[in-house]
């Protein structure tokens, strides 16, 4: 059975991860508004935004092995 630290983090988690996409989406937004245009996202942008996630996520696993 989980103890409730993880249960906690995994919690925290989400809500961070949320709260960061709903930023991440808004300021997507305002760009393509002040643009006047669409966002354009190519599978090479996705690519980068991918390698930056996993990029965090490990730093985060290296912090939790101090």
């Amino acid at each position: 059975m989980k103890e409730n630290w993880q249960s906690k983090n995994i919690i925290i988690g989400a809500i961070v991860g949320a709260v960061i996409g709903i930023v991440g989406a808004s300021i997507l937004n305002q760009t393509a508004i002040k643009a006047e245009t669409r966002p354009q996202i190519t599978a090479g942008d996705g690519v980068k935004v991918g390698l930056g996630v996993l990029a965090v996520l490990r730093l985060l696993a290296d912090l939790g092995t101090r």
